[in-house]
């Protein structure tokens, strides 16, 4: 590579043709040598370019790999199958397919009411623990927040109250995840 770019520089310009006036005007000798820079960046960015994919690339599966780790979660692959069905059944139809939540679950309603939120770890259910969460599914409403949850305590079993939370938790990025699962002081 090196060899290359100096033999672009000295490709016909030496500073005694230029003073002979062999070479082309000044104007043009800038012109040319801006274009060979210009050249010999855009090789060196590309080389850089492709160097660096590979490092990237390398980088990201070493996350996803301390990620995996990190993220530990407290139920099984069988209760989020469990709970995917269940949630589809009793949830989906407030809180959406895929717990995306209503567009409009942060402002109240006329009536001071909110909305349901989204549970897929982009709302506020990440806030909090895993009892107060399985205390809002089995006796409905929210802490301290007027909503029309309704108490599904008499239609779902502790059991598939959990895999409900597994369902939509396993939604949940990891790094949402973490910030939720760490000792609260």
């Amino acid at each position: 590579m090196l060899y290359f770019i100096k033999s672009i520089f000295s490709s016909g310009f030496s500073s005694s043709s230029l003073r002979r006036g062999k070479a082309i005007s000044r104007g043009a000798k800038i012109v040319s040598h801006a274009g060979k820079a210009l050249l010999v960046l855009s090789l060196g960015l590309l080389a850089a370019c492709r160097d660096d994919s590979q490092t990237e690339m390398n980088n990201h599966s070493a996350m996803a790999t301390d990620t995996a780790v990190k993220a530990e979660r407290w139920y099984t692959q069988e209760m989020v199958n469990q709970g995917k069905p269940l949630y589809q059944e009793n949830c989906a139809q407030c809180h959406g397919g895929f717990g995306q939540g209503n567009p409009d679950w942060r402002k109240p309603t006329a009536d001071g009411r909110y909305l349901p939120p989204p549970l897929n770890g982009t709302g506020h259910a990440w806030h909090h623990p895993l009892d107060q969460l399985r205390g809002v599914i089995k006796h409905g409403r929210g802490p301290d927040v007027p909503s029309d949850m309704p108490a599904w305590g008499q239609k779902l079993s502790d059991e598939e109250i959990d895999s409900v939370i597994a369902w939509f938790q396993s939604r949940w990025p990891d790094k949402i995840y973490q910030a939720w699962s760490r000792p609260k002081h």
